[in-house]
C-alpha cells in the first residue's frame, strides 16, 4: 500500500501458492522464500523475494440468464437472482471443463498462458459453476487429483455431495492422478443419493469380443474398442414435493447419466456402439422402476450424426453413412440400433418456441436439428458436441440457460479465453417432474 513515507507490506499468506482475491486489486504482491535450518528452525542467509506488477481484476464473462420456455411458469416467483423459482422444479448443469492435461499452449496458442494455467482456470470455473446454482451438476474432463483436492471440497462448502468415476487406464500411460473422468454433484438439501452405477466401456468391449468376435480377431477387436471411456449413472431421490402431485406419499426418483464419449473421429462404429451400450444399460434401469431420466455429457457427436440420432430419435436410418464403417460387425443388424426411452434434447424448445426472449435464442439454434449452433468453440472447430437429454413422458422443460453467440464470447471467437475457462460452454436446464397416473 502506498503511504506518504513509502510502502507498507501486509502478510496475506504462508503457503506455497496464493491466488489473488478482489482485496488485492491495485496492490503489488511480494513473494518471499526463506531457507530454514531444520534443527534450529532459524532462517539461513537472506530471503529471496519476487515482486509482481499491480493486481488487475480478473475479466468476468457476461452473465447468462435463465430463459423460461413453458408459458405456465412465466408467472412464477422470481428469486433474489431474478430467476423463476418454484418448489417443484430443479436445475441440471452439464459442462466439459477442459482437463488441465489437454489445456496446452500448443493446442490453444490464442489463449494467454496465464489464463490457461490451472490455478487461474480452476477459480474461474468454480465461480462460474457455483454461480449457476444448479441442483445437479454433471462435469466431464475432471482430473482425478483435481476432483479430490479441489472440486469435491470446494463444492462441499456450497452444499453439494460429490460422486466420481475415473476413466479406466488400459490405454492411458501417464500419471494415474491426471486421468480425467466424470463427476456428478447434487445439492444435499434437494436430493439424496440412492444408487450409483458405473459403466466401463472397456468391460463391455471385453464381453462383446468374448461372444461376437472370432479368436483370431480378438486382439485387433479389443485394440479398436478399448478407449477407456466411462459413464457415471446416479439414482437420486427428490427431497422436495411436486406441487399438486397426485401421489403425495410416493418417492420421487430421478436417474442421471453423465458421460464423455471421447473416441477418435475415424472410429465412428466405436462411438455409436458406446452410446448404444449406455442406452441399453439405462433401459434396464427404466424397466426395473418407473423413473425419469436425464442423459448428460459430451458425446463428441454433432447433430445429425448416428450417435445423436440414436439418442434423439431412438433409432438410426440403416442407410446412414456412418454405419458403413463397421469392420467388427458390431452394429449389425442395424435394426438392433434402437432404444425405447422417450428421450428429447432439452434445448429443442428454443428452436420450437415463440414468445419474448425465445426469438433471440432461436437465432443461436440450428432449426433443422433443434440443437444449439455450437457448444464447443476453438480456432479449428465450432459445433455442438454436448447435450442434455430427458425422458419427455416424465419431465418437462421449464427454462434454459441462454446460449452464447460468437460475438459475446470474444473478439476472435475462440475458447478458452480469459473470460471463459473451457473450450466448451455450459448447458443448463430447469425441469419439472410430470405428474402421471401410475402404470
Amino acid at each position: 500500500t502506498q503511504r506518504s513515507g513509502g510502502e507498507t507490506w501486509f502478510e496475506v499468506g504462508r503457503s506455497k501458492t496464493y491466488t489473488p482475491s478482489a482485496d488485492d486489486i491495485g496492490h503489488v504482491l511480494k513473494f518471499e522464500c526463506v531457507v530454514v535450518d531444520m534443527e534450529t528452525k532459524l532462517p539461513v542467509g537472506h530471503p529471496n523475494t519476487i515482486l509482481t506488477s499491480r493486481v488487475i481484476p480478473a475479466p468476468s464473462p457476461i452473465p447468462r440468464r435463465l430463459i423460461p420456455v413453458s408459458g405456465t411458469d412465466m408467472m412464477g416467483q422470481l428469486d433474489s437472482d431474478g430467476r423463476i423459482s418454484s418448489s417443484g422444479t430443479f436445475t441440471v448443469l452439464s459442462y466439459n471443463i477442459l482437463s488441465d492435461t489437454y489445456a496446452s499452449s500448443e493446442l490453444y496458442s490464442y489463449c494467454p498462458s496465464w489464463a490457461l494455467s490451472w490455478p487461474y482456470r480452476r477459480q474461474n470455473l468454480l465461480r462460474e459453476i457455483v454461480g449457476y446454482r444448479a441442483d445437479i451438476v454433471c462435469l466431464q474432463e475432471v482430473q482425478n487429483d483435481h476432483f479430490e483436492e479441489f472440486f469435491a471440497p470446494e463444492l462441499d462448502k456450497h452444499g453439494y455431495q460429490a460422486l466420481y468415476k475415473r476413466k479406466t487406464n488400459e490405454v492411458y500411460g501417464g500419471n494415474i492422478h491426471t486421468i480425467d473422468g466424470c463427476a456428478t454433484f447434487f445439492r444435499r438439501d434437494r436430493f439424496s443419493h440412492v444408487k450409483k452405477y458405473e459403466v466401463e466401456f472397456n468391460k463391455a468391449a471385453q464381453s462383446l469380443t468374448e461372444v461376437a468376435v472370432q479368436t483370431t480377431q480378438k486382439k485387433a477387436a479389443l485394440n479398436r474398442l478399448v478407449k477407456d471411456n466411462v459413464a457415471l449413472i446416479v439414482v437420486l431421490e427428490a427431497k422436495f414435493s411436486n406441487q399438486g402431485a397426485d401421489n403425495p406419499g410416493k418417492r420421487q426418483l430421478l436417474c442421471v447419466a453423465n458421460t464423455h464419449v471421447n473416441v477418435p473421429p475415424e472410429l465412428k462404429d466405436v462411438k455409436i456402439w458406446q452410446v448404444h451400450t449406455l442406452l441399453k444399460g439405462l433401459e434396464k434401469i427404466a424397466a426395473s422402476a418407473d423413473i425419469p431420466m436425464l442423459v448428460c455429457g459430451d458425446f463428441n457427436s454433432v447433430p445429425g450424426s448416428a450417435p445423436h440420432l440414436l439418442l434423439a430419435m431412438g433409432k438410426v436410418d440403416p442407410l446412414h453413412p456412418e454405419l458403413l464403417v463397421d469392420p467388427l460387425a458390431i452394429l449389425r443388424p442395424h435394426s438392433k440400433l434402437t432404444h425405447q426411452l422417450p428421450l428429447v434434447s432439452a434445448y429443442s424448445p428454443f428452436a420450437r418456441g415463440v414468445g419474448l426472449g425465445l426469438e433471440h435464442q432461436r437465432r443461436k439454434m440450428d432449426i433443422t436439428t433443434n440443437e444449439p449452433l455450437f457448444t464447443n468453440c476453438t480456432r479449428d472447430f465450432i459445433g455442438t458436441l454436448d447435450y442434455i437429454f430427458y425422458t419427455a413422458d416424465s419431465l418437462t422443460v421449464e427454462a434454459l440457460l441462454e446460449l452464447l453467440d460468437e460475438d459475446s464470447l470474444r473478439k476472435d471467437t475462440a475458447l478458452p479465453s480469459p473470460e471463459w475457462s473451457s473450450d466448451h460452454i455450459a448447458l443448463l436446464a430447469e425441469f419439472r417432474f410430470q405428474t402421471r397416473p401410475r402404470r
